[in-house]
């Protein structure tokens, strides 16, 4: 439903977005991350046809955005960091004119605004004014508004924006509840959000892709060993560090040392043998998982 290939957006000599390739499949929701000013927002602004790339191409529900950027707009709900909001309508006004907007028939408005209230949970804020509503309530009617015409794709930008920990876990619901019928590309820094709702994750940092795959594996690839030893040497790091699989190993205080792995390697059975041989009193070595904050510091961070 999603595939992008090559897709550049340069500002003179300042790449916003480099040569990002990914795709998304029907029925998918896929997590886009990335530190502010990575350009997770210039490629969301692209896909939803808002700018044109400087280069490279993309494809929504088998629609160019360049060639028929129409189409794209109607197969897309699209909901950036700040809602688009109205506020001297009411919900109810506002999401009857975005239906007019989108094309809907007239005999489905009916049907679609109350889909939408009821996604958004909006029902009983139905005849409220919006400037009247919490950023929190604003945040429903934005999410509201992008489904109104049914699109087979969400792009959305924030949605968790300011709301408090029980309408998160009702949007987390119902960003769930949207796979069956519908692909969402969801942008967020709120990382359980994202655990909790994405089959898969793509990481973008400095305006490239630099991880994409499914939540556990890259935590598995991001895994390592924790090892304490009651003698170890002052070369102990040197030695740990060529085992096999072994990539880096960092030396912590009272004998404990951390230990990163490259991909699915496993070097306990070797690391064991090694502590017996040199005498340093292995006292404990365990796998260490990483949860997805800490991958994606390791992926966007330099230190």
């Amino acid at each position: 439903m999603i595939e992008v290939e090559g897709l550049s957006k340069i500002y003179g000599a300042s790449h916003a977005v480099e040569e990002v390739s990914f795709a998304a499949g029907e029925g998918e929701i896929v997590g886009f991350l990335g530190p502010n000013g990575a350009g997770k927002t210039t490629t969301m602004r692209i896909l939803s046809c808002f700018m044109a790339p400087s280069s490279g191409s993309a494809r929504i529900a088998g629609f160019d955005i360049l060639e028929n950027s129409l189409e794209v707009r109607r197969s897309i709900g699209y909901l950036p960091e700040n809602a688009p909001l109205y506020d001297e309508m009411s919900v109810r006004d506002y999401l009857n004119y975005v239906a007019v907007l989108r094309g809907v028939p007239k005999s489905q408005r009916a049907i679609r605004l109350e889909a939408a209230l009821d996604a958004g949970q909006l029902e009983h804020r139905a005849d409220t004014l919006i400037r009247k509503l919490s950023k929190g309530y604003r945040q429903r009617v934005g999410i509201a508004q992008a489904i109104i015409h049914d699109p087979p794709v969400l792009i959305l930008d924030e949605p968790s924006s300011g709301l408090d920990p029980r309408q998160r876990a009702e949007t987390r619901h119902f960003i769930k509840s949207q796979a069956p019928q519908r692909t969402v590309l969801l942008s967020t820094h709120i990382l359980p959000d994202v655990q909790e709702t994405c089959s898969r994750v793509i990481v973008i940092n400095a305006g490239r892709v630099v991880a994409q795959d499914a939540v556990e594996n890259l935590a598995a690839k991001a895994s390592g060993l924790n090892l304490v030893l009651a003698r170890p040497t002052p070369d102990a790091s040197e030695k740990l560090s060529r085992v096999a699989g072994v990539s880096a190993v960092r030396r912590e205080p009272n004998g404990a040392f951390s230990l990163d792995l490259t991909g699915e390697n496993d070097a306990r059975e070797e690391i064991a043998r090694m502590c017996v041989a040199e005498n340093w009193g292995l006292l404990e070595l365990s796998r260490r998982r990483a949860n997805l904050e800490e991958v994606f510091l390791k992926l966007t961070t330099s230190d």
